[in-house]
């Protein structure tokens, strides 16, 4: 099951935030606050932290709608719960709607009719920089199928359905801090070391290990990824 970690300054507000938007329960865990996902829609973990955002995060979530109603509730939505919107350089003609969330972090309400995101689920996508060999990387990773490889785009979905992993290919913003946004991942079977000889192997690089037992790998293109302790 694939958790994204999110920097917060206010883990607890955000977790609300993004509780309210999905519809999820709040549980407390002592890692940070978490809403718990399932086999087709990951979970979000919001970590205390002092980082600043710096610039664009490298992902961001692409939330589905069912029809024009339903796009402009989840906006209505976000900016009640203390969301804003947010000028990308997005186009008139673009039909999706660009938030932030109350720390900044963008986000996306598509418009209904999207045929890429149809029945993957509110929390249809996350849209993530990234070169075509690191979409090929996570694939592995995870064992889940690549859905979309072409142009160097690429995009891996669970084989229960969900929620699609998408990489928008080059050209790729230079990386020059830690990600805000991570994937933790836990081992499957609870043995955290083969799990991370597996992903070294795959590509990843190990950077470090964490006072809580935590493994902090990087994937082909740097981005840090957790694995988690059993």
């Amino acid at each position: 099951m694939l958790t994204v970690a999110l920097d917060a300054h206010d883990p607890v507000r955000l977790a609300r935030f993004w509780a309210g938007m999905l519809g999820r329960e709040v549980a407390e865990e002592a890692r940070g606050p978490l809403l718990p996902g399932d086999d087709t829609q990951p979970g979000l973990r919001f970590v205390p932290s002092r980082t600043e955002k710096t610039g664009p995060n490298r992902l961001h979530l692409h939330l589905t709608s069912t029809d024009q109603v339903d796009q402009q509730r989840l906006v209505t939505t976000a900016l009640a719960l203390g969301g804003g919107h947010l000028d990308v350089g997005q186009r008139p003609e673009e039909k999706h709607t660009v938030l932030a969330d109350p720390e900044g972090n963008e986000f996306c309400v598509i418009a209904p009719g999207n045929r890429f995101l149809a029945g993957c689920g509110l929390l249809g996508e996350l849209a993530c920089d990234g070169t075509r060999e690191v979409g090929l990387f996570w694939s592995r990773a995870l064992d889940w199928p690549l859905v979309w490889d072409q142009d160097q785009e690429t995009a891996v979905q669970s084989p229960h359905g969900g929620t699609k992993v998408a990489w928008g290919g080059p050209p790729v913003a230079p990386k020059t801090a830690r990600n805000r946004q991570r994937f933790d991942l836990a081992p499957p079977g609870g043995d955290q070391r083969a799990e991370a000889d597996r992903l070294i192997a795959l590509g990843a690089t190990r950077l470090e290990t964490g006072r809580d037992g935590a493994i902090m790998l990087a994937d082909p293109d740097g981005n840090e990824f957790t694995l988690t302790p059993p």
